[in-house]
C-alpha cells in the first residue's frame, strides 16, 4: 500500500478527468495511490458523436456499457489503476438533469427509479465506507454541497462522501465492512475566479467571442469560487497533456476543441493542468508563495 493515498468520489465518467485529471495523473506518477470511485455510468449524458446516437436512453439505452469502456480509456492515460464503481457497475442510474433559469443544474421532470440521487443515502454511503476502509485514504475529494453547478447526481455523491466519511471513522459502526478508518482531510474540487476570469480574457484577447457567449470577464460568473476561500492548489501542468487525452478518451461528452484549448499550447496547458481545492475537513499545511497548500498532502 502506498505511503499516500488519495480517494476521489465522483458522479459520471468524465467528471474526474475535467475536474482532477491533472492531480490524478501526478499523484499516480510520483506513486502515491489514487482511487477513483464513480456512483453512476452516467447513462443519461449528452451524446456528441452522431454515429453513436443509437446508445442513448431512448433508443438502445447502452450509453453506459460505452462510457464504461471511456472511463476505463482514460485511467489508462492518466495512469490511475483502481478505479471502482459504487456498489458495482450499474448498482445506481445516472439521474438526468435540466438547466434552471438562474443557468444552474437541477433535476429533471422524470426520474428513473434506479436513479442515485434517489439513492437510500445510509445503502450508499455503506458502499463507500467499505473503500474506505479497504484504501485507507488520507486525502479524500469531492464536490461541494451544491455539486458545483446542480446537478442533483453531484449533490448525492457530495453528500454519499460526507456521510461515508463519517461513519468509515466510528469503530463501532458497521464491523463488517472493515476496521474504521478517519480521512484526515476533505477537499472539495473549486475553479478558481480569478484564474477563471483570465481565461475568459485570453480568449477574447484571441478573438474568440463566442465561447462563454454572454458571461462577463468583469461581471457575475456562476460555478466558480472567490480565491478568499481556496485552501490549495496543485500545479501539474506537467501532466496537462494526460488529463487532455483522458478528457479525449470520453469522446461521446467532451468535444477538445472548444475554449482554452484555442490558446497557444503553453497557455492551455496552464488552465488545464492547474486545480483548484476548498478544504472541507482537516487543517491546512505548509502554505506556498500565494497563499495556498500546493500538495493534497500539505501537513500529513
Amino acid at each position: 500500500m502506498p505511503a499516500q493515498r488519495l480517494l476521489l468520489v465522483h458522479a459520471h465518467p468524465d467528471d474526474e478527468s475535467i475536474g482532477q485529471g491533472a492531480t490524478m495523473a501526478k499523484y499516480a506518477a510520483e506513486g502515491r495511490g489514487v482511487t477513483l470511485v464513480t456512483c453512476t455510468a452516467g447513462e443519461l449524458g449528452e451524446i456528441l458523436v452522431p454515429s453513436l446516437e443509437h446508445l442513448a436512453a431512448d433508443k438502445d439505452d447502452t450509453l453506459g456499457e460505452h462510457r464504461r469502456q471511456e472511463i476505463a480509456d482514460a485511467m489508462a492515460e492518466l495512469g490511475v489503476t483502481d478505479h471502482r464503481w459504487l456498489g458495482g457497475f450499474g448498482r445506481y442510474r445516472d439521474s438526468g438533469m435540466k438547466w434552471d433559469d438562474d443557468g444552474n443544474a437541477t433535476a429533471a421532470d422524470e426520474m428513473d427509479e434506479r436513479a442515485f440521487a434517489n439513492a437510500d443515502l445510509l445503502e450508499a454511503a455503506n458502499h463507500l465506507v467499505e473503500v474506505i476502509r479497504e484504501v485507507r485514504p488520507q486525502v479524500l475529494v469531492t464536490y461541494d454541497q451544491f455539486g458545483q453547478y446542480g446537478h442533483p447526481d453531484h449533490i448525492q455523491a457530495h453528500r454519499v462522501a460526507t456521510y461515508a466519511t463519517a461513519l468509515a471513522a466510528v469503530p463501532s459502526y458497521r464491523r463488517d465492512l472493515g476496521e474504521a478508518w478517519d480521512i484526515s482531510k476533505v477537499y472539495w474540487g473549486a475553479m478558481s475566479e480569478s484564474r477563471f476570469r483570465e481565461g475568459m480574457r485570453a480568449l477574447r484577447d484571441a478573438g474568440d467571442t463566442t465561447s462563454f457567449e454572454g458571461m462577463d470577464p468583469d461581471g457575475p460568473l456562476p460555478w466558480t469560487t472567490p480565491d478568499a476561500d481556496l485552501a490549495a492548489v496543485v500545479d501539474a501542468t506537467d501532466y496537462a497533456e494526460r488529463k487532455i487525452a483522458a478528457m479525449k478518451a470520453h469522446a461521446t461528452q467532451i468535444t477538445v476543441d472548444g475554449p482554452f484549448f484555442a490558446l497557444s499550447n503553453n497557455a492551455g496547458n496552464h488552465v488545464w493542468g492547474v486545480e483548484y481545492y476548498r478544504l472541507a475537513k482537516g487543517t491546512q499545511g505548509e502554505l506556498g508563495p500565494d497563499g495556498l497548500e500546493t500538495d493534497l498532502f500539505a501537513g500529513l
